[in-house]
């Protein structure tokens, strides 16, 4: 496979309106395909799944099977998709934030002030955002209150920010003397990444003795849907929000986390 096919390739992803990170698991998935089997073969490709199921998660197994999916697509292949796994839903939501820690967390950010870090965990809880959205924020979005972001299939939604925390947004870039440009800077003002966000939430989870389970920006844009669905109940509006391409995948809200179904059965349970 040469280099200037897997170029088309991601060219081809790129027409789909998917984003960097799914592009770059894709050309791994298919890249990592032919290193192990070299020829598109219905018997290579159960090959690869059995490959996969030996050295993954169901999860993992099943984003494999899409990316080379995709490729059959693109490649207009004859040959039948490959089916995914069944995954057993869990019947709870895990490792996320809790209320009190994401309060406690920001109160020592800003005490310590840690003003990027404060806006950055406050706007993924306020908004739901993924951090590969959070990213490409700019400050004049935050001064409109609101933003459209596009994903893939030209789906695009639009992002409400708080009046509140825009204001209070506007009152930091204002002492900053940002007026425009990316919202969210490292130290040499240069646009924060997410793996750099990820790398610091963890800093900052020893720092203020939190877990470092539930330190990671999608804890937060699960912390936003939870209490947005025990604040308002419409989780099809929850689902619009947060960008689902199904309502089924935000249902998963209406559950209790495993701590929260610890704490009822310690509760309750006395036989």
């Amino acid at each position: 496979m040469s280099s200037g096919y897997t170029n088309r390739f991601g060219a081809y992803l790129l027409e789909q309106n998917l984003s960097p990170n799914t592009i770059q698991s894709y050309d791994y998935s298919v890249k990592q395909f032919y290193k192990l089997f070299h020829r598109l073969t219905s018997s290579n490709l159960r090959a690869y799944k059995l490959y996969l199921l030996e050295h993954h998660k169901p999860q993992t197994v099943n984003l494999r099977i899409q990316a080379i999916n995709t490729y059959l697509k693109y490649r207009e292949s004859a040959i039948a998709p490959i089916a995914p796994v069944r995954v057993q839903r869990k019947t709870f939501l895990d490792r996320i934030i809790s209320q009190a820690d994401y309060e406690y967390l920001i109160r020592r950010l800003y005490e310590d002030e840690k003003f990027t870090y404060y806006y950055i965990v406050r706007l993924i809880t306020a908004t739901g955002v993924r951090v590969s959205e959070l990213i490409t924020f700019q400050v004049e979005d935050a001064a409109a209150g609101e933003k459209d972001i596009y994903s893939k299939g030209n789906k695009v939604r639009r992002v409400y920010i708080p009046t509140r925390l825009r204001d209070s947004l506007m009152e930091w870039t204002a002492r900053e003397n940002r007026r425009s440009g990316t919202l969210f800077l490292n130290r040499f003002g240069d646009p924060l990444t997410a793996s750099g966000i990820r790398i610091q939430l963890k800093t900052f989870a020893q720092r203020y003795g939190l877990s470092e389970d539930v330190m990671y920006p999608h804890s937060f844009r699960h912390r936003f849907a939870k209490n947005f669905i025990e604040k308002c109940g419409d989780i099809a509006l929850l689902s619009d929000l947060l960008g689902h391409d199904s309502i089924e995948t935000t249902r998963i809200y209406l559950r209790r986390s495993s701590t929260e179904q610890a704490a009822i059965v310690n509760r309750i349970v006395k036989w």
